[in-house]
């Protein structure tokens, strides 16, 4: 980390991270789907194996209906070289757990799949503390919209946008892996949460060349 950080349950952690040297880490959906994949899958308190190890675990008897979480997901974005996640910590070590679990399983993955040895992300896992609810509510719309943060367009913007909870949080009828109420809640609906997530995205990029802790809310 860029300096240490406690994590204390029920506060709530920007995460992020990138590719050692800004590589490419997920190349295409297959390998966004890996990571989700391993976000949902890795989140639970009791001991897990590989997604692979899993996948028999599961087919061998009943899987619980509500394990006990390490963390639980505000919003999420993977990038090509990079991703962001807001986690509210819900046991003790759970996100130290969680990031080791998912960083670890991910880099084994597309390690293997890319016949390469190695570090695959640029050291351990970054993380600010959100102390405040006006922070969470303007890092939640960072997150949410970082492909036009980045001003992404084509086919890559499509992809990012693929991966990444904008869609949780805009659509009534959508499932999902977020815990979005302690953000959705403060506003009468969603259109109102989505002007504001728009409005609020504006003012961080006129406002980036000012900010004297960048490492809080933008990763470069």
């Amino acid at each position: 980390m860029a300096r240490k950080q406690a994590f204390a349950n029920g506060e709530f952690f920007h995460i992020y991270n990138q590719g050692v040297d800004k590589r490419i880490v997920f190349a295409d959906n297959g390998d966004m789907q890996r990571f989700f994949q391993s976000i949902v899958e890795f989140n639970t308190v009791t001991p897990v194996g590989s997604l692979y190890q899993n996948t028999f675990r599961k087919l061998s008897g009943p899987t619980p209906k509500s394990e006990e979480k390490l963390v639980n997901i505000i919003a999420y974005c993977l990038n090509p070289n990079h991703f962001h996640l807001i986690l509210e910590q819900l046991v003790d070590g759970g996100i130290s757990e969680f990031m080791k679990r998912l960083s670890g399983g991910y880099t084994c993955f597309f390690n293997h799949k890319n016949g390469r040895n190695g570090s695959l992300f640029q050291g351990k896992f970054k993380a600010a503390h959100i102390d405040s609810n006006e922070y969470l509510l303007h890092v939640s719309a960072y997150v949410n919209l970082n492909d036009k943060v980045h001003q992404l367009s084509g086919r890559t913007a499509k992809l990012v946008q693929s991966k990444s909870s904008w869609r949780e949080y805009t659509n009534v009828c959508a499932g999902g892996i977020c815990e979005k109420r302690i953000v959705l809640e403060q506003f009468k609906n969603i259109c109102e949460y989505e002007e504001f997530a728009l409005s609020s995205l504006e003012t961080m990029r006129e406002r980036k060349q000012d900010l004297k802790d960048l490492d809080k809310i933008f990763l470069e």
